[in-house]
């Protein structure tokens, strides 16, 4: 797994040993930059779920200006702290050591973010309880951009009930992205 992209291009990032993370392949990782590249640019991103920190630090290599990182695993956390020293980005991050829930509920309301990032274990219907967190958080705001990367199976018709609207949606052949913002 390595940057794609930026100012740290083709750095060599650590994964966590074991099943327990799901990185995101570098073609995915990819495509996905591309079709936000241009939001980039002095975002605040928020990487929930983070695991190796990837998502985060890619953002960062592509010129956001902060990313926070929310992992509660102790391997991944490790590779998170280790990866950001490794790409000289400690600086523009920050790491909650929690559960993404405690972690969102502690986040200071000061600073919207831009993008927040969410790759939840698959099929478990997490994402739905996140976004519910999320839509009363007054660091989202109707142009902040939401992805979710999730299984190909999982139902995201709930989402307007909950006050969001897919603007976008990427089919890959083992997964996909779904783009929200607030209704």
């Amino acid at each position: 797994m390595r940057i794609i992209s930026g100012s740290r291009r083709g750095l060599i990032l650590e994964t966590p040993d074991g099943l327990d993370t799901r990185p995101t392949s570098d073609r995915i990782k990819e495509t996905l930059f591309n079709m936000i590249a241009f939001d980039i640019p002095d975002c605040n991103f928020l990487d929930l779920f983070s695991g190796s920190g990837q998502m985060g630090i890619e953002a960062l290599s592509r010129g956001a200006s902060k990313a926070v990182f929310i992992e509660k695993d102790k391997k991944a956390l490790n590779c998170i702290t280790n990866n950001l020293k490794k790409a000289k980005l400690v600086d523009d991050a920050l790491v909650y050591s929690e559960d993404v829930f405690s972690g969102l509920n502690r986040l200071k309301s000061n600073e919207i973010f831009d993008i927040i990032f969410m790759d939840p274990p698959y099929n478990k219907l997490i994402e739905k309880q996140v976004l519910q967190i999320l839509k009363d958080k007054p660091f989202v705001n109707e142009d902040t951009c939401i992805i979710v990367e999730a299984s190909l199976e999982t139902d995201f018709s709930y989402v307007d009930e909950l006050g969001y609207n897919i603007t976008k949606e990427k089919i890959y052949k083992t997964n996909k992205h779904i783009f929200l913002k607030r209704a």
